[in-house]
């Protein structure tokens, strides 16, 4: 966090809702948020306007707030040239998007945060940009005083060729639209099968992940792995090695630095390719995101590692980014007391100093402890190196003995650790992010259907923040985007749609409320309403109502969260099927036409569409139960408990009012009854559960 010596008057970030903007309303620089004050300002005075971007758990953003915005001789300089505007990147994704496309285009090289763009005083198209700048000349980089003098003095000199430039820009933006394939092009599963080869020629087969290091998540490309599995898994060629690419990659992680090995949960990314040492922030959608695939996971493998990083990244997300009002904040910084890091890394002495010598033998070759060093300052950051079964054969303990050691050595670091000066938090509540969060606590509940405690508990947690968005930030029948200290404000994004209604459907199969399907079908028609290309198809980032931007953006690609276009298209094609609408299953079939020629360029960079895809062309299975609690939900917990992607359960008491026709046609008889369908086509009804669960249990379906 920066921590600002200037002594003057707190700028007008001061009364923002983002922790990232209220971090520097005490700079000396004379900062706006983005708006109307600001945009009139510039066109007003003919002064260009600086667009800094970032966000509240962004390492460099702070290194250059401390060095230069900070700074009373650089932000003199940025007052006396420039309309500053700063920009919460989590916010408003809408301008960070076009903004990063932009620097992406004029400099011919990718983005990231801080992103420092130059904007025209008249339409804030941009003419120059990089990311992060130093206070003095390194890196090859001039300082940013110098830059911010050289910019200034070329803004002044060469308008004319600047409006050139702007209008190459602006064309550029327009070529990067595709358009939607033709009617007649087929739909087929070429994409699917040219990921799978993409990923294997990519797979780390030591350490798991893709590529080289830095080594993301990536768990879109784990849960793509695991349902190519099951798509073969009841055929005599079962595709083995998706699976294990999968399941190294999900064991490494877990074992690996890039895991809390003491409070759970995951950071962003590993800086090495072994995932031990990460970047240490820690963010909602990361963690929304892993706590999934992890519980598709287990099981899929009944793998117990699998089903503790559940557990513990659950009880994280619930102990840690929990709201008082339900819902979860964003972030943890990388850094604390000035250092990245310096919250997680334990020195050796510090450590057997708290523990027994009993717990201390077991705890070193455990994590590392007895090799050299793996952090800075002759520190150590906690990894596992050798497994519990393997440290009780070399001590002669029984595992037991070792697990609860290792248990207790555990607890005790942690109670130390809670007493150190913590990371910045975060603590904005983002309805995208929040409803990845339910959907992962959704599937952790599933999962966990052996602990009917533990299940209802990540059940209710996931109820509750669904509430919270649903009574907080659902306005005259539409979403906001964020909210922090009581106020919900900025219009929401097609993500934020996107995801909800994924969520939402995840969270009906744990336990069936009829008001949470009437919600889910009114952001459904928002969608179609607000945000459909109804020229090209698909979706556009934000409604045709939205803040008039230079560029309107339609994308299809994933980034660090699945794209929007994607979800909506998978969440579609099932809410239709669901509640038996037609226009939900066209619009989603018009994503896929409308990505058609990317998807097939570039599958890789496509793997949520992927998912959209197989399904529209294997109709989802959709098993209805009907019948009165509890066995009704002993019956859809049996069921739901095997790992089927494609399948969607939902156990609906005979006494359930309000449901859609095609719902309500599958009536209740008294007894358990179930209706089993693929896509719009379903079978006879069947009256033994146990019949069903043995076809199901035999790969009979899906």
């Amino acid at each position: 966090m920066t921590n600002s010596n200037y002594s003057g008057p707190r700028n007008r970030l001061a009364a923002e809702t983002s922790p990232y903007l209220q971090q520097h309303a005490g700079n000396p620089v004379d900062w706006y948020p983005w708006g109307d004050e600001a945009l009139a300002l510039a066109r007003a005075t003919g002064k260009p306007i600086l667009l800094s971007i970032g966000y509240s758990a962004c390492h460099w953003c702070h290194v250059m707030a401390h060095e230069s915005f900070e700074d009373e001789a650089t932000a003199a300089l940025m007052n006396s040239l420039f309309v500053n505007i700063k920009v919460d990147r989590e916010e408003r994704p809408d301008i960070d998007r076009i903004y990063q496309l932009a620097h992406q285009m004029l400099t011919q090289r990718g983005g990231g945060w801080p992103l420092t763009m130059f904007l025209s005083h008249e339409d804030q198209r941009p003419f120059f940009g990089g990311t992060y700048f130093p206070d003095t000349p390194r890196y090859g980089m001039p300082s940013f005083k110098e830059l911010l003098e050289r910019v200034a003095q070329y803004y002044r000199e060469h308008g004319d060729e600047i409006r050139n430039q702007n209008a190459s820009l602006m064309e550029a933006f327009a070529s990067l639209e595709p358009a939607a394939s033709a009617s007649t092009v087929t739909l087929s599963e070429a994409p699917l099968r040219a990921v799978r080869a993409q990923l294997e020629r990519q797979f780390d087969g030591k350490f798991g992940g893709f590529g080289a290091a830095p080594k993301f998540p990536h768990a879109n490309n784990i849960e793509r792995l695991l349902r190519d599995w099951h798509a073969t898994a009841h055929t005599t060629a079962p595709d083995l090695q998706a699976l294990y690419m999968a399941t190294l990659t999900l064991k490494r992680m877990a074992e690996g630095g890039l895991n809390d090995q003491l409070g759970g949960g995951f950071a962003r990314y590993s800086v090495d390719a072994f995932w031990m040492i990460p970047h240490f922030e820690k963010m909602l959608y990361d963690n929304a995101l892993l706590l999934g695939v992890y519980a598709d996971a287990a099981l899929a493998t009944g793998e117990e590692l699998f089903l503790e990083v559940v557990r513990e990244t659950a009880d994280w997300l619930l102990r840690d980014l929990r709201a008082p009002e339900g819902g979860f904040r964003s972030s943890y910084d990388a850094d604390s007391e000035g250092h990245e890091g310096k919250f997680y890394v334990w020195d050796r002495d510090q450590v057997r100093a708290l523990l027994t010598p009993e717990e201390y033998a077991v705890f070193a070759p455990r994590f590392g402890l007895d090799r050299d060093p793996n952090f800075e300052q002759q520190s150590w950051h906690l990894h596992v190196f050798k497994e519990t079964a393997t440290l009780a054969s070399e001590l002669g303990l029984a595992p037991e003995v070792v697990a609860a050691r290792l248990q207790a050595a555990r607890q005790k670091l942690l109670a130390r650790r809670v007493t150190r000066v913590a990371p910045g938090r975060d603590d904005k509540i983002l309805t995208s992010w929040n409803a990845l969060a339910i959907r992962g606590l959704a599937l952790a509940a599933r999962a966990c259907w052996r602990e009917p405690a533990r299940a209802e508990r990540y059940r209710a947690a996931a109820v509750e923040a669904a509430n919270f968005l649903r009574q907080q930030l659902w306005r005259d029948g539409r979403l906001l985007a964020t909210y922090k200290d009581g106020r919900a404000h900025l219009a929401a994004y097609l993500d934020d749609y996107a995801y909800l209604i994924d969520a939402l459907l995840c969270l009906l199969q744990q336990r069936w409320d009829s008001s949470l399907l009437a919600f889910t079908t009114e952001l459904a028609e928002v969608l179609l309403r607000n945000f459909a290309d109804k020229d090209q198809g698909g979706f556009f980032f934000t409604a045709d109502d939205h803040e008039q931007l230079i560029h309107r953006s339609r994308s299809f690609g994933d980034d660090a969260t699945p794209n929007g276009n994607a979800v909506a298209a998978l969440g579609l094609q099932r809410l239709g099927y669901l509640v038996g609408e037609t226009r939900y299953l066209a619009a989603a079939e018009g994503v896929l036409r409308a990505a058609w020629e990317p998807l097939n360029k570039a599958p890789y960079a496509h793997t949520s569409l992927l998912t959209a895809l197989e399904e529209a062309l294997n109709p989802p299975e959709i098993i209805i139960l009907r019948g009165r609690l509890p066995e009704l939900d002993t019956w859809r917990s049996q069921i739901a408990a095997l790992y089927a992607p494609r399948r969607l359960v939902l156990a609906i008491p005979d006494d359930a009012a309000d449901l859609p026709a095609a719902l309500a046609s599958k009536a209740a008889r008294g007894a358990l009854i179930a209706y089993h369908c693929r896509g719009s086509v379903c079978d006879a009804p069947i009256t033994d559960p146990q019949l069903l669960l043995r076809r199901l249990q035999a790969g009979l379906e899906d």
